[in-house]
């Protein structure tokens, strides 16, 4: 049986190679994963409601189906009942399209304060590591015109 690679000591290496620095490196990783997380959250949270209302619409349906095939009086009463039917089918669809238009609403906006969120802090972080670029350069000509003299 094959056994899998585990790539954690090679990205370590990679990473390791390149002249940045780790924590920074580990952090944005760790940033990444749980914006993917809520992210996800919120995906899996409107995909569920969605089959809620889907489910709900179909029940509801089949029920009104259920009162279409009933065995009527007079010849009147079955274009009586497909009227009521397409009547009742119109409104609930109405509602659904509603239903399923709040969920993604809700879900546009929970991703879109994520993603702000998300731009904010990514740039608080590189700012940071920005200004420590910084300092970190001005200290090495510091020190190499230092040496000079």
């Amino acid at each position: 049986m094959q056994k899998a690679q585990d790539f954690t000591k090679v990205m370590q290496d990679m990473a390791g190679k390149f002249p940045f620095d780790q924590k920074a490196f580990t952090e944005s990783f760790k940033s990444s994963a749980v914006l993917s997380e809520k992210v996800a959250k919120v995906a899996l949270e409107a995909v569920e409601k969605s089959s809620e209302i889907s489910a709900k619409w179909t029940k509801d349906t089949l029920a009104k189906v259920g009162v279409l095939t009933k065995v009527k009086e007079e010849p009147a009463d079955y274009s009586k009942a497909v009227s009521d039917f397409a009547a009742a089918a119109a409104e609930m669809a109405a509602e659904n399209l509603a239903a399923f238009a709040e969920v993604a609403k809700k879900a546009q906006m929970e991703t879109v304060e994520l993603m702000l969120a998300a731009g904010k802090d990514f740039s608080e972080d590189a700012a940071a590591a920005v200004k420590k670029a910084q300092t970190d350069v001005t200290a090495a000509a510091k020190k190499a015109a230092a040496a000079v003299k």
